[in-house]
């Protein structure tokens, strides 16, 4: 075991000379997932886990903070733990979250090319320019995501650096967010001690952690079922072609349940967790059960049938497939993606999802995991829960930026000692 200076000098060692030691911090209504882990320096493909820990989260809904200080406490106790579990002196993080308040908005902007061909500063300028024409009052960019690129009226062109041409143009997605709830998480995780190197939407990272390549060049769609929002993101031809979010969520089942049943949401949640199954009533020969709730709470009374608890879960999955299903008429690709609907978070857990998926949605439906190196025994990420987690790692990975974090500033230098300090004081 290492005392705390030595803590100490190695966490200064490592943002001194640098390290490929990863941090994720996954922001739900419910839980809070950290992992840390690394990628193979070889491969630069397959990751390992080092820690990863989930606490619950009690103050923050659809992405807005409703308890400042229970948040950072939920944040810090999950970088803790994963931190113990790792033995990792965490500095930095990526984090990844879905809010009710994201936007994306498709643009499309044109520059002119200096010198007939095509640099990486040209594509940084058109990205920079069709970011800055759009007019987001009390609202922050968080990626400016490129759908295709127009080189000469040449459409469909993924990457234009090394090409001649006069003119480029770009259709971008650009994912913003209200400024007082993005400013209110950056002060939370400001406050624990900790540096945020780079945020993520889930609407991004989920997909990035189950989605593959032949899946997204075909056309899919990944829907993430968080508590209180719902993500759902369509790749074609390989690159982002549409994502929104549904303010509807796991959470919504529960009041649902609380209210049909007349009981209070945590007994609705153990009910739901225990119980609950969908559509049963497509089932062949199901037969009725009656549950006595005094099983659950011994203050509790009465009963409740279990077809009566399907029909009412049922109920909400449809209202969400339902406004999945009419985002997609929008863009027309409903029942036109070849790789399915890939379908991740807690909520994807409950028998007959599939089924009913298939059913309501007109696609084939699968359930994503994401799969990795695991270096730890008892604790796996293969698990739809972890999409956005491992996702967030993956575009870390392919968009790291080499000295861009380590290189040494004197100002940054301090002022991550004095973060280090006072998460080593007790």
């Amino acid at each position: 075991m290492y005392t705390k200076i030595e803590q100490l000098i190695l966490t200064i060692n490592k943002k001194m000379w640098g390290t490929n030691i990863i941090t994720t911090i996954d922001i739900g209504s419910s839980k809070i997932r950290t992992i840390i882990g690394y990628f193979d320096s070889e491969t630069e493909d397959n990751f390992h886990i080092l820690g990863v820990w989930i606490s619950v989260s009690n103050a923050i809904r659809k992405g807005n903070i409703l308890d400042m200080t229970e948040f950072k406490a939920n944040l810090d106790k999950s970088l803790e733990e994963a931190e113990k579990m790792a033995w990792e002196q965490v500095s930095w993080v990526y984090i990844s979250f879905n809010s009710s308040s994201f936007e994306v908005l498709k643009k499309r902007w044109q520059v002119t090319v200096a010198g007939w061909e095509i640099w990486e500063e040209e594509v940084d300028r058109v990205l920079e320019m069709a970011k800055n024409s759009v007019e987001l009052p009390n609202r922050e960019v968080l990626k400016v995501i490129p759908e295709n690129f127009i080189v000469d009226l040449e459409e469909g062109i993924k990457n234009p650096i090394g090409m001649s041409a006069r003119r480029l143009e770009v259709v971008a997605n650009i994912f913003s967010m209200n400024l007082n709830v993005l400013n209110n998480i950056k002060k939370a995780i400001a406050d624990i001690g900790i540096e945020i190197y780079d945020i993520y939407p889930n609407l991004l990272s989920s997909a990035e952690g189950v989605l593959t390549k032949r899946q997204k060049e075909l056309g899919v769609v990944c829907i993430d079922i968080g508590a209180s929002t719902t993500g759902v993101t369509v790749y074609e031809n390989g690159v982002l072609h549409h994502s929104w979010v549904i303010p509807i969520g796991w959470d919504s089942v529960t009041n649902d349940i609380a209210l049909g049943l007349r009981t209070s949401t945590g007994i609705a949640e153990k009910i739901k967790l225990d119980y609950a199954e969908l559509d049963l009533e497509s089932v062949d020969g199901y037969i009725d059960e009656e549950i006595d709730l005094s099983v659950l709470n011994i203050w509790e009374e009465g009963t409740f049938s279990r077809l009566y608890l399907s029909q009412i879960v049922t109920a909400r999955y449809e209202e969400l497939f339902y406004f999945v299903r009419q985002e997609l008429k929008k863009v027309g690709k409903d029942g036109m993606l070849p790789e399915w609907a890939v379908c991740v978070g807690w909520s994807v857990k409950i028998k007959w999802f599939i089924d009913l998926g298939k059913k309501t949605l007109k696609l084939p439906v699968f359930i994503g995991l994401p799969v990795s190196k695991d270096d730890l025994v008892d604790a796996s990420i293969s698990d739809p829960v972890f999409a956005g987690s491992i996702g967030t790692m993956i575009l870390s990975n392919t968009y790291w930026v080499n000295g861009g974090m380590f290189s040494l500033n004197i100002g940054w230098f301090f002022d991550s000692i004095v973060n280090i300090f006072k998460k080593l004081l007790p």
